[in-house]
């Protein structure tokens, strides 16, 4: 395992989580929380960039330093802690939102601490553009890679300012409805080209359950080929528990990946390797509420999985 470093900004939540087998309360939750619970399994350490209030369990906090996360970044607030309760339906893919409490993050401005600033992978997990891009402002590795996810909700109400995100990073990651709506075509193929006309080097859109899409190379005139397009399966699951944070968990195992190859200049072959990651560590997060699963994974079933997957995709 290497020692680099890598940085992830972004939510941390208490969920309460809906499902049509279970309910669970008081869970884990945040994209930054997932993202970097997952990239701990590939690089050591991970810093942890986010706000939390009084009311956050201290149980979540201790489980994320017991798996190398630092929370030197996390910010203590006198507030109430972000919070989200959804429901899942029968097919898993659809979900009702019932309550958002915004609470700690409504006024938060990202301060980086000096002693992880220089962290050369830096992984600006789901937030608000605003606060993306206070975050870069405050990393200052002279040499780095960026890696940005968005939501729906950015692209409505923050569109002009995600585009400010995008002309500064080096990859981006998106749901296939966001990219959809976000580049104004139902085509996959041609939103990828369109979002690489907008700034990244590298453009990955996940498809859930279908696994994941990679782009590289000119827009202009973008062609598929092996060096610029990369498609994944997902991993097939006999049931999912709970998919929420698999995106995040995503986000944070490639990253963590692409930290463990002990450089911050990366081609179109590491990118396509740290998509599978991302792929085989999402799928241990559907198998249980929240972290649960993500939290209790040994080396050997990550490696296990891997070796299934590439026998199940490899033709």
């Amino acid at each position: 395992m290497s020692n680099q470093a890598v940085i992830v900004g972004g939510t941390i939540a208490i969920d309460n989580v809906i499902t049509p087998q279970a309910e669970a309360k008081e869970l884990l939750g945040g994209s930054a929380a997932y993202a970097a619970l997952a990239a701990s399994y590939f690089t050591k350490p991970v810093h942890l960039v986010g706000i939390i209030g009084h009311d956050y369990p201290q149980q979540h906090l201790d489980m994320l330093e017991s798996h190398g996360v630092t929370l030197t970044g996390v910010e203590r607030s006198n507030g109430e802690s972000f919070t989200w309760t959804g429901e899942y339906h029968a097919n898993m893919n659809d979900r009702t939102t019932h309550r958002v409490g915004l609470n700690v993050l409504e006024n938060w401005s990202v301060q980086v601490p000096e002693e992880i600033a220089s962290t050369s992978i830096v992984v600006l997990a789901n937030m608000s553009p605003d606060n993306q891009l206070q975050m870069l402002q405050g990393c200052t590795a002279t040499s780095r890679f960026v890696i940005a996810d968005t939501m729906d909700l950015w692209i409505n109400i923050a569109n002009e300012r995600l585009h400010d995100v995008l002309r500064v990073i080096d990859l981006f990651v998106i749901n296939e409805g966001e990219a959809r709506e976000f580049t104004g075509t139902s085509n996959l193929i041609l939103a990828g080209q369109r979002l690489l006309e907008k700034g990244p080097r590298f453009v990955i859109i996940k498809l859930g359950e279908f696994g994941a899409m990679l782009f590289t190379g000119n827009p202009a005139g973008w062609e598929v080929s092996p060096v610029t397009f990369f498609r994944s399966a997902a991993f097939p699951l006999h049931e999912v528990a709970d998919p929420t944070g698999a995106g995040d968990t995503f986000l944070g195992a490639l990253a963590g990946y692409l930290a463990s190859l002990g450089k911050s200049n990366f081609g179109f072959e590491d990118i396509r390797q740290a998509v599978v990651k991302g792929s085989i560590l999402a799928s241990f997060t559907c198998e249980e509420f929240s972290t649960r699963k993500l939290q209790s994974l040994r080396h050997e079933d990550i490696r296990a999985r891997e070796n299934l997957f590439k026998v199940l995709t490899s033709w």
